[in-house]
This record gives structure tokens, C-alpha cells and sequence, in this order.
């Protein structure tokens, strides 16, 4: 009879204790929540001289897009050379770094087909001014009754298909770039019994990479043997996400950034992909940027800052204010109405010159610290 009330009286007792510590643990938890939430700052009148304030207002701005990009040669202004005749290469005369003019010999080839382009040249010239010479005849001894007019015009026929064909083994030489002085020794009489073929620059630039060495076999019109680029201007290639895009046309001014010894190049948007890259799903704009001294290098990383011609608005603030709390998040100190200074997490927008866009956290007519902000913080935590 006695063992129940003593059973319910245990149980009440247990269910007393895990509220008690139930309760406790609540009241830890809510003095936890107070201490990881700062309280407002009150400076003294001393103390206010030390920071200066800051009216929030609506501004009207140019944005400022920061992009990653990667440097490439100008293609308008690059090349790669290939081979225009086969056969093995005797002598290489560049190296990489070298500035060439448009036309300067780069290597040598001991080539057949150059060979042939020769012979079939020398054979044309003097088909060409034999059958010249016949027709002329033809045509004197025509006034003379000493041939048909039938043969007369067929001997006229000849010599200008006999010109089509020298002709036309002259524009071979021409492209297969032989030295002008060895085509006037042919028509002179006199054939070179021995020549290379010359590997020559199209453009005008710096050889940047040589694809070739000695005694290799190369194929007309398809192994490729140097690179020359004109290495005064290059192309930038940044790459934009997101609503940056909508901010960038073409012929927005663009500052390149290396990094390096602060050295930094101006250029202009001159064109924007129409295509988003699959695997980054970026856009890529092209910057065409002056390289004096050829600084910039293919494939180098640098940081792009284009600034865009089309207004904006926003709320802007100096980068000063900024602050940064335990988690890295952003914050800046708010003046409140009773004169304490509270901290307001934002949301930081575009940078442009030494200020930001805040997209979320103020509003139009908060006062906010701009200097001195880091003291007010220290005082925040004493």
C-alpha cells in the first residue's frame, strides 16, 4: 500500500529536477545569445572628436566591373608561319625574342619542290620567248605570202599560251618567297645550279616561338615552323558573370593590372562574346590594351577593372567604413537616436575609386563612422 505514493513521489521529484535543469540551461543559452551580441557604443564628447561622420545619400555613379583575365597575342596582329615548301630544314636563322620586318628570311630549306619550281620556271621563259619569237616571224611572212593565215594565227596562239605559263611559274617563285635577285639571274640566262628555299616573315613583329629545328622534314602548307607577333598591342580576355555583363559595352575603357611591380595598361572593350563558355559560364570580353616595352605576355593572369559609361545609382559609402566582425562579415557603425553607435551588417556592391555600393543594410539619411571606426570597435569591446 505504500509503494505507489512513494513511486509518484520520486517521479515528481525527477521531473522537477529536468525542469530546473531545463531552465538553466535556457537561461545559459539566452546569456550567451546577450554576450555574442554587441552592445551599443557611447563615446564621451573627448572621445567623439576623434571619428567624423558620414550622411548616407542616393548617388549617381559609373560602375566599376572587376574581372579576371588572361592576356593573348592581338590575332590581328599575329601569325603563325607555315611551311610554304617541303623538304628538310638546313638552317634556322631567328631565334624566339628576335624583331623581324615583314619579309626577313627566318630559316632554310633544302627543298625539291623549290627545285622543281625553278626548272619548271626556266623552261617556261624560254618556251615563252621561242614561240614569241616564231610568231613574230609568222606574222612578217604573212605580209610576204610565205605562210597561211591559218598558221600565222596558230603560231600567234602559242606564244600567248607560252606567256600564260611563264607567267604563271613566275607568280610560284613569288610564292614560294625566292630571293628576287635569284628570279633576275633566270631571266638573265643564267639559272643558280643550287638553291634554299627561304622561310620568310609575313608581318612584321617578334618571333615568339620557334616550332622547328634542323634536319626536320617539313610539309608545304602544313607543318607550322614559327609564330610572329607584333607584340605593341594585346589582347586581354576577361571574363564576366552574372549582372557585370549587363554593365559592360563595347567602348568602355578598361584598366589591365599585373600585380607586378604596380604596373598596370589601359585599353578599351572593343568587342563581347555572344557565347557563354559551357564550363565556367562566363562571358568573355575582349580589352585590346597598348604593351609598350611588350610587358604583357600570352597567358599571363591579370586583374581587369572596366568601368562602365552607363549611369547607376546606389548608396554609396567609403571604403573606410567597412569593418569586419568575427566571421568576416561586413559592418559599419550606425549613429543612433540616443547618440550610441550600433553596428549594421551590409551588403557590399560594386567598388568604384575608394568607395562601395551598399546593396542592402542602410538606408537613405544614416549617419555612419568613416574615420575612426576601428577605435569605435575597441571601445565596443572594453
Amino acid at each position: 500500500m505504500t509503494t505507489r505514493p512513494l513511486c509518484r513521489v520520486l517521479m515528481l521529484s525527477a521531473l522537477a529536477a529536468a525542469l530546473a535543469l531545463a531552465a538553466g540551461c535556457s537561461k545559459k543559452e539566452e546569456q550567451k545569445t546577450q554576450a555574442a551580441t554587441p552592445s551599443n557604443v557611447t563615446l564621451s564628447a573627448a572621445q567623439r572628436q576623434r571619428i567624423h561622420i558620414y550622411t548616407v545619400t542616393p548617388s549617381r555613379f559609373h560602375k566599376t566591373v572587376e574581372a579576371s583575365g588572361m592576356v593573348d597575342f592581338d590575332n590581328d596582329q599575329a601569325t603563325s608561319v607555315l611551311a610554304p615548301v617541303s623538304g628538310p630544314v638546313t638552317r634556322l636563322l631567328v631565334s624566339p625574342g628576335d624583331k623581324v620586318r615583314k619579309g626577313a628570311v627566318l630559316a632554310m630549306v633544302d627543298s625539291p619542290d623549290f627545285a622543281a619550281a625553278i626548272s619548271t620556271y626556266s623552261k617556261a621563259l624560254a618556251t615563252a620567248q621561242n614561240t614569241r619569237r616564231l610568231a613574230d616571224n609568222d606574222k612578217d611572212l604573212l605580209e610576204h605570202r610565205g605562210v597561211s593565215q591559218r598558221e600565222a594565227e596558230q603560231a600567234e596562239t602559242d606564244a600567248v599560251n607560252a606567256a600564260a605559263d611563264r607567267d604563271a611559274a613566275l607568280q610560284a617563285l613569288v610564292s614560294l618567297n625566292v630571293d628576287p635577285q635569284a628570279i633576275k639571274a633566270i631571266q638573265q640566262g643564267h639559272p643558280p645550279s643550287h638553291i634554299e628555299a627561304a622561310i620568310r616573315a609575313p608581318i612584321a613583329g617578334t618571333v615568339v616561338e620557334k616550332l622547328i629545328t634542323p634536319g626536320q622534314l617539313l610539309q608545304a602548307g602544313t607543318t607550322p615552323t614559327f609564330t610572329v607577333a607584333d607584340l605593341s598591342r594585346v589582347w586581354v580576355m576577361a571574363q564576366l558573370f552574372g549582372d557585370d555583363l549587363s554593365s559592360v559595352a563595347i567602348g568602355d575603357k578598361a584598366q589591365v593590372e599585373t600585380g607586378i611591380a604596380g604596373r598596370s595598361f589601359t585599353g578599351t572593350v572593343d568587342n563581347i562574346s555572344a557565347l557563354v563558355n559551357p564550363d565556367t559560364r562566363s562571358v568573355v570580353a575582349r580589352i585590346v590594351a597598348d604593351n609598350p616595352g611588350g610587358f604583357l605576355k600570352k597567358q599571363m593572369y591579370v586583374r581587369v577593372l572596366i568601368r562602365s559609361h552607363q549611369d547607376s545609382s546606389g548608396m554609396l559609402v567609403p571604403v573606410s567604413a567597412i569593418l569586419r566582425d568575427d566571421e568576416n562579415l561586413p559592418f559599419v557603425y550606425v549613429v543612433q537616436s540616443d547618440g550610441s553607435f550600433a553596428r549594421a551588417h551590409v551588403t557590399l556592391g560594386t567598388r568604384t575609386g575608394d568607395q562601395y555600393d551598399i546593396s542592402s543594410g542602410l538606408k537613405a539619411g544614416d549617419k555612419i563612422v568613416v574615420d575612426g571606426g576601428l577605435f569605435v570597435q575597441f571601445m565596443q569591446t572594453q
